[in-house]
């Protein structure tokens, strides 16, 4: 059996590199024979740095609209809020006494977050690592879907589990496997091809919200950076062309086809051919996503009452293991 953990914060909204790179592969997860899915709202990493209550609020429920209109099924998956299980934020205290701070000051997400200003930084952002090492034992996860920079977070939680199993004569922990899916495709901004499709990025058309509407979608594809020169016939064109090797990656990953199939059919055609192919694409898969979210936010009642039963289910995983590593450590209870 496998049992799946993986999780999203709740920031501002989700865009078309969160589906591509996550919640299409979660859908693809939860069908697995024998795969027990567990998919967080992470409100507690989000509050990491400051958040604005109300907007949190109204995120959390758009998250849960997203996983949702994606296509994971409430029934066979567990969306919940992080938050909403207090063995996390237990859990995470008994597992600091067992983190090494010279590993926590090598994260490389601390470092790029934190910036010049390390010293300011809240102790939270620092033991955010540890917070997620709980997030996937308290549920005894097996397997976690992780990309490239979340890769050093779950080998700590590893180490951790380890370190508890070693101190404590015990193998009650659960080490966790990445789980591998294939190369996630990197989504770039579109309006440089340089930088990661963000949440946080100031203008909305450097990307595509699972919010947007298919006019919405069509214009940010119209809009997106290019260059001059034709699609080329072989990926080696596409090197030191970043804007044209993004598009590319997107309409391979829409179509789930690789980016040399998209050259056979588009080599030597200029982007004033390939963007209105692209744009349909897009259109086609993402503004369904878009019209199921909306129509659950008209009625949030529906999905708190779907959050209020998750979150009871994901307790229900957590409680008991929180208090077995109680019992093993010595804690009053």
């Amino acid at each position: 059996m496998k049992r799946i953990l993986s999780g999203i914060q709740p920031t501002n909204r989700l865009h078309l590199g969160n589906y591509l790179g996550a919640m299409r592969n979660w859908v693809k997860l939860q069908n697995e024979p024998g795969a027990e899915c567990l998919y967080m709202i992470a409100d507690l990493h989000a509050i990491t740095v400051p958040q604005d209550p109300e907007s949190l609020t109204r995120s959390t429920r758009e998250t849960a609209a997203a996983y949702i209109a994606a296509g994971i099924d409430p029934s066979r998956s567990i969306i919940f809020v992080q938050s909403a299980v207090p063995a996390h934020s237990q859990l995470m205290w008994l597992l600091a006494t067992m983190a090494q701070l010279g590993k926590l000051e090598r994260m490389t997400q601390f470092k790029d977050k934190a910036g010049k200003n390390a010293e300011r930084a809240g102790l939270g952002l620092f033991a955010y690592p540890v917070l997620m090492a709980a997030d996937i034992l308290v549920y005894q996860a097996t397997h976690v879907p992780v990309g490239e920079d979340q890769k050093q977070h779950l080998e700590l939680a590893r180490e951790i589990a380890a370190t508890f199993n070693t101190r404590y004569k015990t193998d009650f922990l659960i080490q966790p496997e990445p789980v591998i899916t294939g190369p996630a495709p990197r989504v770039m901004s579109l309006r440089d091809g340089t930088q990661k499709m963000s949440k946080s990025a100031e203008s909305d058309m450097t990307r595509i919200n699972l919010t947007d509407d298919a006019d919405a979608i069509a214009q940010k594809i119209r809009k997106a950076k290019t260059d001059a020169e034709p699609l080329p016939e072989s990926e080696k064109g596409l090197e030191n062309r970043p804007e044209a090797k993004n598009l590319v990656t997107i309409y391979a990953a829409l179509a789930d086809i690789s980016r040399q199939d998209v050259l056979n059919d588009f080599a030597g055609k200029q982007f004033s051919e390939f963007k209105p192919a692209l744009s349909d694409l897009a259109v086609s898969q993402i503004a369904p996503i878009a019209a199921r979210m909306q129509e659950l936010m008209t009625d949030v009642s529906e999905i708190d009452a779907l959050l209020a039963n998750a979150n009871d289910r994901a307790n229900n995983y957590a409680i008991p293991v929180l208090s077995e590593v109680e019992r093993i450590m010595g804690i009053w209870k």
